[in-house]
């Protein structure tokens, strides 16, 4: 489902935005609607989408790697010059359910590459010229497991995205004197296509359908309360605001949209 927003088509005009995890889900959503503002955007992804959006530079690179983080900093500085925003909503796990014991040293490593090192490599790399002109803002896409961890599936993923929070933290103290701001934002359930392969592996995993592998997230996350996920494109619409000057007195803060999933303060 796309939700149908009115944006301003000179938001971004003239801005260089860097989006991480940009070919799927969320960060889809959020190169869309940087370029309907009127932004450059770059994103990354191991394989070239068949049909790219238009206006969007997309580089082959696997940003679970050194290298791959490399390559498309290069890209971006080489090209654009400088990157202004810079949004990370690569993430995601593919441990299978299970608990403690299914979380094998290679799935831990895995989480840890994908949802914390990436953004960790890519801020080091490109957060230093904002802070030489003085300008720029960093979003993290982190999560609210980092503040209600589920443990069948998603123990190394959770954890990965507390370590990103606590970073993004951080770093916001760091880098707020030189004229950057750092936020973060914690989705809840966003109805993805990585979220249904997720209930796919849940039910696979232990041996009854979808619809009560379904219902037992539900359950683990005590219920949403507005009665539904989050669309990807309500996601993209909070991060376009906390990149813009409409939010330029907002740092260090950490967002949740979530639908009231997590039940306390």
């Amino acid at each position: 489902m796309s939700m149908h927003f009115r944006v301003d088509p000179t938001e971004f005009a003239n801005k260089r935005v860097v989006v991480t995890g940009g070919t799927m889900g969320a960060g889809e959503a959020i190169v869309k609607r940087f370029i309907r503002g009127g932004a450059q955007v770059a994103t990354a992804a191991r394989n070239l989408p068949e049909a790219p959006e238009k206006g969007v530079a997309f580089v082959k690179a696997d940003l679970s790697t050194s290298e791959g983080v490399v390559t498309l900093a290069n890209h971006a500085l080489s090209e654009f010059g400088g990157v202004d925003i810079l949004v990370h909503s690569l993430g995601g796990s593919s441990t299978p359910g299970g608990g403690f014991r299914a979380a094998t040293e290679e799935f831990w490593q895995q989480e840890l590459s994908l949802n914390l090192l990436a953004a960790v490599r890519l801020d080091r790399l490109l957060v230093p010229q904002m802070m030489e002109r003085r300008k720029g803002a960093v979003i993290h896409i982190a999560s609210i497991q980092h503040r209600l961890p589920l443990h069948d599936s998603t123990m190394a993923y959770a954890a990965a995205k507390a370590a990103l929070a606590s970073y993004s933290k951080s770093l916001s103290k760091e880098v707020g004197p030189s004229g950057v701001r750092v936020n973060a934002v914690s989705p809840g359930w966003i109805r993805t296509s990585a979220a249904d392969r997720m209930v796919q592996r849940l039910a696979e995993s232990g041996g009854f359908g979808e619809d009560q592998a379904r219902q037992g997230i539900m359950d683990a996350l005590g219920g949403i309360p507005i009665g539904r996920p989050a669309w990807p494109d309500e996601v993209a619409e909070l991060v376009a605001f906390l990149s813009s000057e409409r939010a330029a007195s907002i740092h260090g803060a950490d967002y949740v949209i979530d639908g009231g999933t997590v039940p306390t303060l």
